[in-house]
């Protein structure tokens, strides 16, 4: 799709748009497909390479560019790069059912391999395939919002899955190499945070396991 902005004489190309409505009125951003749910996801850090334009539209298609007075009445700033973060964060991707579809899956999918990354079974202490966990997740009717982070909804879902099936998060090994004169103080720090210490060796430096 190509969209030009008669305002600024920028035609915007492969255009992803997401939408808020805030104070009565809808805002609009201009971004670049496929990059929204990548900067959500914290994969993607660079907003320039997630807005096509830093500017607050209130019709992309038709480049109508939302007043000041109207941003700082409803986000209460003028700063766009602002408001387009916030935008970006909580507001509407706008995209074809088929696009939509073909999303929601790819986040399921991505979801349930989060979920197998980070699980065992407790009885075998061995990770389950991402298949399995995506059965599960279709057993517990887990519907995938489009808004939140895939990390931040496979943490949900652990925590769902473990009222179904026997599941709890990997624990992770860790080796501490400490100063001498500061090893006793600083591993008494650390014990409310360990669950198992496999070894322990005390020379030059305190080294745990």
């Amino acid at each position: 799709m190509s969209i030009f902005t008669p305002t600024n004489q920028i035609r915007l190309t492969n255009v992803a748009v997401v939408r808020m409505k805030k104070g009565g009125k809808r805002y609009e951003i201009a971004c670049y497909k496929n990059k929204v749910m990548s900067w959500r996801s914290g994969a993607e850090k660079d907003l320039d390479e997630v807005l096509q334009t830093h500017s607050v539209f209130m019709n992309v298609s038709k480049g109508q560019v939302a007043k000041k007075e109207d941003l700082v009445k409803a986000f209460g700033t003028e700063d766009q790069t602002d408001i387009c973060k916030q935008i970006l964060s909580k507001g509407e991707l706008q995209v074809s059912e088929k696009e939509r579809s073909t999303q929601l899956e790819q986040m399921f999918r991505d979801i349930a391999t989060i979920v197998a990354d980070k699980c065992v079974n407790p009885e075998t202490k061995r990770p389950y395939t991402v298949n399995l966990i995506e059965r599960a997740m279709k057993d517990i009717h887990y519907s995938v919002k489009a808004t939140k982070s895939t990390k931040q909804q496979a943490l949900d879902v652990i925590k769902q899955l473990k009222e179904t099936m026997q599941i709890e998060r990997a624990h992770m090994r860790l080796r501490f190499i400490l100063p001498a004169k500061d090893g006793k103080r600083l591993k008494e720090k650390l014990k409310p945070l360990i669950k198992h210490v496999e070894s322990e060796d005390f020379d030059q430096e305190l080294e745990i396991v």
